[in-house]
């Protein structure tokens, strides 16, 4: 793999605009990841998802190279119907259109730099891949007392065009004093047997509210892991929700730092799988400083040998009296091929907190669906009826009522 990252790495930048200094530095980078590597099983955060060995197990030899300076058509079919919404297309990591048609323009500022991600260099190898690869950071930042008028759609489309490729993305947002955001990032695959690598970096200020949807619900062969970085302010507050089905591997991990008094953070997610999928959802919750609160969810139907993965930490630094912290996971396993995986953790140097963690998995009870088909359904009805309403505890945490009810239809869920 050394020699065909340096190949392709030598080929990315052969005629790109960035100076010599920053071409170095981004070797730098490639140099720390061909050291380190795909991450494995051997390092304790990847210990359920041997990533290494599920790239070279589905996908084989990896290529490197991402040739974005050719446009891509865009396929009006995958729009959202019914939901009026802003977009941004990127299509094999190429924004190919922008069109924020309900918001004002001067309230609103995207553009592009170099900066290379900062928040974590030690995350893992594949932010060294990111900064090796990525030429540009795609920045949107809300200007203060500004609040969009619709959700922002981003979707994240491939198409047949790529195969057995490593694809990397970077987004940074900042959200300025007293604004808000809802953002829905939808994962559209037409492309097999790729390997995509996106971080995303949101800063809140005093008073902001964001609002992140996290769709993956289309089959596909492609290997994804996403990163997401939220640093918020005082009285600000972030609602995260996952909804991870269609890839046959994804892993989200969120990390939040909670830096002012009074800031919130909300990760709710749904993991659905069957045909030998593999997800994961791991949560770094921070509580850095007094009186603030954070909530977890995780639920998982699995079937047909797939495997779900949940790992959340609530950590409470020593200044960060009065928190309020609290996670919980659990799965229904629908057939004995399947697997579990949880590792909840409490990290706690305060004594005046309220923190709780719990996980908990098994079958469906036997006892509820014979009652259920005794009021005249047959056996499979009684079966989704119980998962029907095992996974609205979760949908019913979306605070956005058109988000919700987008979500509902989106997988098939009713009241």
């Amino acid at each position: 793999m050394e020699k065909q990252l340096i190949r392709d790495f030598e080929k990315s930048f052969e005629n790109s605009n960035l100076d010599s200094k920053k071409i170095n530095l981004k070797k730098e980078f490639l140099n720390k990841f061909i050291k380190e590597g795909l991450p494995g099983k051997n390092l304790e955060n990847w210990k359920y998802s041997d990533l290494s060995k599920i790239i070279k197990t589905e996908i084989g030899d990896l290529g490197f190279y991402n040739n974005i300076s050719s446009p891509n058509k865009i396929d009006s079919s995958m729009y959202l119907s019914g939901f009026e919404h802003n977009s941004i297309v990127f299509i094999n990591g190429r924004a190919e259109k922008i069109d924020l048609q309900f918001e004002e323009k001067d309230k609103v500022k995207i553009s592009e730099d170099f900066e290379l991600e900062k928040t974590s260099s030690n995350i893992n190898s594949l932010v060294n891949l990111n900064n090796a690869f990525t030429e540009k950071n795609f920045i949107l930042a809300v200007k203060e007392n500004y609040s969009f008028k619709k959700p922002l759609v981003i979707y994240h489309y491939t198409n047949k065009k790529i195969k057995s490729q490593n694809l990397n993305l970077r987004l940074n947002f900042e959200l300025e004093k007293n604004t808000s955001l809802k953002l829905i990032d939808i994962l559209d695959d037409f492309s097999e047997k790729n390997f995509i690598n996106t971080f995303y970096n949101f800063k809140l200020n005093q008073d902001a509210i964001l609002k992140n949807y996290k769709v993956d619900i289309k089959n596909n062969s492609n290997i994804k892991y996403s990163f997401t970085n939220i640093e918020q302010d005082k009285n600000s507050l972030s609602e995260t929700f996952i909804l991870s089905s269609g890839s046959a591997f994804n892993k989200n991990e969120i990390n939040c730092n909670l830096n002012g008094s009074y800031s919130s953070a909300f990760v709710n997610g749904i993991l659905s799988l069957n045909k030998k999928k593999h997800h994961e959802i791991r949560t770094s919750v921070n509580h850095l400083t007094e009186s603030t609160k954070s909530y977890q969810l995780i639920k998982s139907v699995l079937e047909n040998n797939a495997r779900a993965v949940y790992q959340g930490k609530i950590f409470v630094n020593s200044d960060a009296q009065k928190t309020d912290g609290y996670q919980l996971s659990k799965a229904i396993l629908l057939e004995d091929t399947t697997e579990f995986n949880a590792k909840p953790e409490l990290e706690i140097y305060a004594d005046d907190v309220k923190c709780s963690h719990g996980s908990a998995s098994g079958s469906l009870n036997e006892n509820s669906i014979f009652y259920i088909m005794s009021r005249g359904l047959n056996y499979k009805e009684a079966k989704e009826l119980l998962i029907n309403g095992f996974l609205l505890d979760v949908i019913n945490k979306i605070t956005d009522e058109e988000i919700k009810n987008l979500i509902k239809s989106m997988i098939g869920l009713k009241e």
